[in-house]
């Protein structure tokens, strides 16, 4: 399942596709990335980030109290 979940993180950052493959290193021309899929390649990012960092406080408030 985790792997699933890096995956996805990576392909939504759009890292997923350039990692090279079978000793693949062709020049590919770079194109700046603009328009709606950028932006929406960072909402889904923060939103990732926003939910882990959620995920992180609620089980550590979590912990404190069956601590108690």
């Amino acid at each position: 399942m985790a792997s699933y979940a890096l995956d996805l993180v990576l392909w939504l950052a759009g890292i997923r596709g350039h990692i090279p493959r079978f000793d693949d290193f062709r020049p590919v021309p770079a194109a700046p990335a603009t328009g709606a899929g950028y932006l929406m390649r960072v909402l889904a990012i923060m939103a990732a980030v926003f939910a882990a960092l959620s995920l992180a406080v609620w089980s550590t408030v979590w912990m404190a109290i069956r601590l108690l």
